[in-house]
Formats: structure tokens, sequence, C-alpha cells
């Protein structure tokens, strides 16, 4: 050390104030003290919330996904009020035989196809099959309309009820398949629901090995599942509670679960990693004390900034995507509860008992006392050689990152529902019997004194193959309602087209709707919403470091590296999804295309992971930095004691992730390698790579603060001594 280093070491310690526990170390303090107390709460809390959690599944909503104000919206509803429920929410009915659907036995299956519908008090309107309009021209295809008579949300759970009912219809020589927007998302959420369960209980036994792997005992091991249980338990009694205030998507506990299970993993291994090191100097409550007053702060940031991240998709207006982000959210909140009281009174009773349960092998690794760190050895190595290294992982993340210029989205089409979803079959049916277009026809409502003249513009687009007569409102309103057909598939990006030409041409007054403009006004949300929202969680996260680390440049160099491997994880999505590379290996078709929710959603989620692990290894650098005034210590330090924690939780959160990739639906495949990727390539590269060579080329300036920043900021401290 300098002479410099250690004279402004002690001028630091020297101004410094008589050292007290902070607030963390306090809470952590008194929480190891009343031990019972917090256990007790904790299990009148799971306890009381997780008696709603079991109704998670059918009180949570399916639906959602649509652009809060835009006109497509508009229609559904001016169609609920006024035209029976013939909206996009209504179901329809698929009735296809080998023989003309005025046979008796083929009019019987309709007629209790009928009888089924009108059983339910959620369906409006039923349109019996109708010659020229909803029976095929060869006459063995029809169609029942059953109106929605309830909202969105209520009409996918009808779907849940009625599509089996109505299959088990199905006689010799007639299919009977009920299909529609809500039956879509009925079968949507059903398949992704089952194909995350599936990659949860995969992910569990390599989950379980590598926290064994990680903690060195079987009893450390079992920390990060309390914290992930209580806090699932605690977020789904919750979620169900707040259904009576407002619809939730289902996807919400979904993502919960994922994200409570990648934060008690992170949170616990860091935690007890540091409260280890603290028991060799201290007893337990003191260790619990010091270990809340530096790595719990580096816990409470890193929680403070998922919640941020996540909180900017709330810009988007739409309530699937607010849902599932507050879902999220509400899960966090209770891990991060739990992993600031439960955490520190559970490692307060252990004590040395942490380590019951440890293998042969792990006693062994412990003996082996001589051995350096190898995270440490890894910061001395990238100290000696930063242009080496940082080139190198510069060079992998540009490369990776290149073909997202080429990316494009579009909302997903037909094929992310199994072949044998009652949707997907009903679907195929309509397209055989109608045509290309017919499952996505178009609606348009506009007032009576403009409906011819709106009839005549779809008469006369190039892009519409048919138009149904008008249809008046019954009620009065003066409204008509005109159905079109399309000459191509929902899914077609000549579709896009076709409507914005549309709206262009259509006379004052009237309004285009429908499920594939719906589809198509969300996708331009997303689109416009984007730059915002991406914008918004890198801007909240430099400002959230720059508040704990007092550091301009640190925080700069924190909140940036986090969109190089985003972007990479983009473009290697764009290489699997949109080009096909892999998709056999992966066993999918691929669409020509990313869903239209992922990048914003998932942006968010990348970008709260990267930031936890960039909290963890910032905070201990920042720790080291006030300890000692080296920058070089800072960054060898920094990674001598949050390394480990950075490889062990990615390697979990990569097995996690991984196998969603392996499960049936496009989605979860999209979900499993896009997050898979970027934990991959952001602990790898940028946190044990990138970051710690920019820091070692910055030096001392890393740390610097000008003087008026720092009056206006709060002093935090990570150090304990």
């Amino acid at each position: 050390m300098s002479v410099a280093q250690s004279l402004g070491r002690r001028t630091r310690k020297a101004d410094r104030p008589p050292e007290r526990d902070g607030i963390l170390g306090r809470l952590g303090g008194w929480a190891a003290g009343h031990a019972r107390l917090v256990l007790l709460a904790w299990v009148v809390l799971v306890a009381v919330l997780g008696a709603f959690a079991p109704k998670v599944n059918s009180a949570l909503s399916g639906a959602g996904w649509q652009a809060d104000g835009s006109d497509s919206v508009q229609v559904r509803e001016l169609a609920e009020r006024h035209f029976g429920g013939n909206a996009s929410s209504a179901i329809q009915v698929v009735v296809k035989a080998d023989r003309p659907v005025t046979d008796p036995a083929v009019a019987a299956v309709v007629d209790r196809a009928v009888g089924v519908l009108d059983a339910d008090s959620r369906v409006g309107q039923i349109v019996r099959p109708q010659p020229g309009a909803t029976v095929s021209q060869d006459g063995r295809t029809a169609v029942v309309l059953a109106g929605a008579a309830a909202d969105p949300n209520e009409m996918v759970r009808a779907a849940d009820d009625l599509k089996d009912p109505l299959a088990k219809l199905s006689a010799d020589g007639v299919q009977v398949r009920a299909t529609g927007a809500s039956v879509l998302w009925s079968d949507f959420n059903k398949a992704n629901h089952d194909a995350m369960m599936k990659s949860e209980m995969l992910s569990w036994p390599v989950t379980m090995a590598i926290l064994v792997l990680a903690f060195g005992s079987l009893v450390a091991a079992g920390l990060p599942l309390l914290l992930t249980l209580a806090g699932l338990a605690a977020s789904a009694g919750s979620l169900v509670l707040l259904t009576e205030l407002t619809p939730i998507s289902i996807w919400a506990m979904n993502f919960a679960m994922m994200f409570a299970l990648a934060l008690g993993i992170d949170y616990a291994l860091f935690l007890v990693m540091r409260f280890r090191d603290a028991l060799g100097r201290s007893g337990p409550v003191r260790a619990v004390v010091e270990t809340m007053d530096t790595a719990g702060k580096a816990v409470l940031l890193s929680g403070v900034t998922v919640l941020v991240s996540l909180s900017a998709v709330m810009l988007v207006p739409s309530p699937a995507f607010r849902s599932m982000a507050g879902g999220i959210m509400l899960a966090v909140v209770f891990v991060l509860a739990a992993t600031l009281t439960l955490l520190p009174a559970v490692l307060g009773m252990l004590g040395r008992r942490i380590d019951l349960g440890t293998p042969p092998w792990a006693r062994r690794k412990e003996a082996a006392t001589a051995r350096p760190n190898r995270f440490e050895a890894w910061g001395r190595l990238l100290w000696r050689r930063p242009a080496l290294f940082g080139i190198a992982a510069t060079v992998v993340l540009v490369a990776l990152a290149l073909p997202v210029v080429g990316l494009r989205t579009a909302m997903p089409s037909i094929t992310v529902v199994p072949e044998d979803a009652s949707a997907r079959m009903g679907y195929s049916a309509v397209q055989q019997a109608f045509g290309p277009g017919a499952p996505g026809a178009l609606q348009v409502i506009a007032p009576q004194s403009g409906v011819e003249a709106a009839s005549s513009v779809l008469r006369n687009d190039p892009g519409i193959a048919g138009v149904m007569p008008a249809a008046p409102a019954a009620d009065g309103s003066g409204l008509s309602l005109v159905q079109a057909v399309p000459k191509v598939d929902p899914s077609d990006p000549a579709l896009a087209q076709t409507v914005d030409r549309l709206r262009a041409d259509l006379p004052d007054g009237a309004l285009v709707g429908g499920a594939a403009v719906e589809n198509l006004d969300l996708k331009d949300l997303l689109d416009s919403k984007t730059p915002l929202v991406l914008g918004t969680v890198v801007g909240l996260g430099f400002l959230l470091l720059l508040f704990a680390l007092r550091a301009p440049l640190v925080a700069a160099l924190g909140a940036l590296t986090s969109l190089l491997s985003t972007a990479a994880a983009f473009g290697a999505a764009r290489l699997v999804f949109q080009d096909g590379h892999g998709s056999g290996l992966l066993g999918f078709t691929p669409q020509g295309f990313l869903d239209g929710w992922a990048p914003v959603f998932f942006f968010a989620m990348i970008f709260a992971i990267a930031m936890d692990y960039t909290v963890f290894l910032l905070a201990t650098a920042k720790e080291e930095w006030e300890r000692t005034g080296d920058a070089r210590q800072a960054v060898i330090g920094g990674l001598a004691r949050s390394g480990r924690v950075i490889f062990a939780a990615a390697g979990v959160m990569v097995a996690v992730f991984f196998t969603f990739a392996l499960s049936g639906p496009l989605p979860p495949k999209e979900m499993g390698v896009i997050l898979g990727v970027a934990v991959l390539l952001d602990a790898l590269l940028v946190r044990l790579v990138l970051l710690p060579v920019l820091l070692r080329a910055t030096g001392r300036a890393a740390w610097w603060c000008p003087r008026w920043l720092g009056r206006l900021l709060p002093e935090v401290r990570f150090s304990h001594d």
C-alpha cells in the first residue's frame, strides 16, 4: 500500500464517527434475539395468506392481453353491450361432419351443443348456424356463435368449463370443437401452466444439487427453500385477495414462483456465506448483526432495484402486463421481507449448526485451508491481464448482440397451443371450410348513417375476401355491426396493412376490431412503449446505484453493462426463434418472429436479475474500498467475497431457465432461452470479467464523487469495521 493510500485510509477512519450498528444490523440483531417471536409471526402470516393460496389457479384471470383505450377494445365493449355479446371474446363452436349438417343426426349434435351453451349464464345470445354465413359451401361444417355475457376474463373461465363438455358431444363422423379468442387463451394458459409446472419439477433436483455444492451443507442449502416457500405462500394468497379489487393474470403467479425461487437463492447464498465468515470472529447474534450491516444492505438495495425495474412495466397500459409485473413485485416484497427478518432469526438460532449435514467432500474442502480463494486468484489474474480478458468478453457479447438488429416481433400465432388443443382444432376446421382469414374475422361498428359507406369500403378493399350483411343493434343505439373476412391468416403481416388501410378509408365514427386486431393494437402499443420502458429501467437502475454507492462512474458502468448481456440474449433469440437455428433440437416450429411481448417484459426481468448480481459485486467492492482505500483491493476483494455467490446463483438460474426451454409450448421456450442465455452471459462475462476489468481501467476514479453530489446523496456505508 502506498503512503498516500495509507494516509487516506487513516484520514477516513479518523474523520468517521464512532462505529455503531446500522438500521439493518439492529433489525437483524433484534430478529436473532427474538427468533421465536419472528418465527411465530411468519407462521401466522403464511398460514393466514396461505389459506387462500390453493384458490390461486381458479381465482386468477386468463385474459387481459389488450391495449386499453384502443379502437379494437372499444369495438369489443360495444359489441358486448349492443350486439348480444357478438364480440371478440365470444365462443365459437365448430361442428364438422362427414355428411351435411342438415342430416338429423348432425342437427341433433348441434342442438345438444346449443343446450350446453344455453345452460351457462356467462353465454349471451346464441346464434345457430346460418346458411351462406356460418355454414360452409359444402354444407359439412357449421359454426354456433355463443355471445359473451361476461367480461373477457370470465369468458376464458367459461371456455375452461365448456370446451370439454362440448368435445364430448362428438360422435361417429361428427367432430365438435370450441374455438375463438377466449378458448385460445384458455388453451394457451393451460399449456403454459402445465409446461411451467413440469419445468419446475425437472429443475428441482438440479437446483438442490447446485445448492448443496454452493452451501456445502444440507441445512444451509434448505434456507433458500424456506425463503421461497414463505414468499410464495404469502404472495399467492395476496394475489387471490387482490382479485377482489382487480383482475390479475394467471401468469402473475407463474412468474412470481420463478422470481421467488431466484431471489430466495441469491439472497440466502449471499447472507449465509457472509454469516459464516462473521461466525469466525464473534457469536451468532453479533455475526447476524455484522452480516446484516454489510451484506444486508446489498440485499435491500438489490430488492429495491428489482422492484424498480419491474415497476417500469406498469408504463404499458395493458392489464396482463401490469398484473404480471405486480405479481412478481409482490413475491419480491415478501421474499425480501423474509430475508431481512426470518433469515436472520433462523441464522441466530442455528449458529454453528448451520454446517450440519456437511457431506464428506465438503469437509475435506474446508480442511484444505491453505488453498487460496479461487475467485480471489481470478481477480488477481484479471488485474494483471485486463485487456486480454476484457476484449475477449466484449467480442463475444458484441458478436451475439449483432443479430438483434434484424429482430422482428409479432403477437403469437395459433401454433403456440398444442395441435390437439380445442382452439387449434376448431381454428383449422374453420380455415378449411371458410378460408384462411375466417378465424380472424374483422368487426366494424359504425353509426347507422355511415354503415353503407363502411360496407362499400370493406367490399372494395383488396385485403377482404367477403363481407357479411350489416346487422343493426336491436337496442336502438343507432349502431350497426359489419363483419368482414380477410384474405390472409390472422398472423400474416399483411393483415396489419389491411387494418391500417381500412382505418384510413372508413368513414368517421367507424371502428375496426376483432380478436386479430386486438393483437395488432397490443403489438403497436408494445412497440411504442418499449423505448420508454427500457430507458426508464436503465435510468432508475443507475439512480439507485448512484444513491447507494455514491460513485457516478461505477453506477453508470453497472447499469450500462447490463445492456450488453441483454442485447446478446435477444440476438441469440433471433437466431433461434426467428431464423430457426436449433429448432429441431428444442422441438418447435419457428414462427419467423419473436413474440411481441418478449422485448418489454423480458428486458425488465433480465435487467432486474442482472442488477441483482451487479449489486452483490459492487456493494462488496465498495465495502473493500471503504475499508482499504485501495482500488486494486476493491476489485480483487469484491470478486473474492461475491464471486462464488454470483457463480452459484447464476448456475441455479441457468439450470432453471433452460428446463423451460425444454418444455412443450413456444412461449416457455422463448422465456427459457432468453433468460437462461442472459443470466449465463451476464454472470460469466459481464459481472465476473467485464465489470471488474472496467473497474481496473478506471482505478480510483471509479469511486470518485463530486463534492456537490456528495452533499445531495445520503451517506451509505457497506463496511462494518
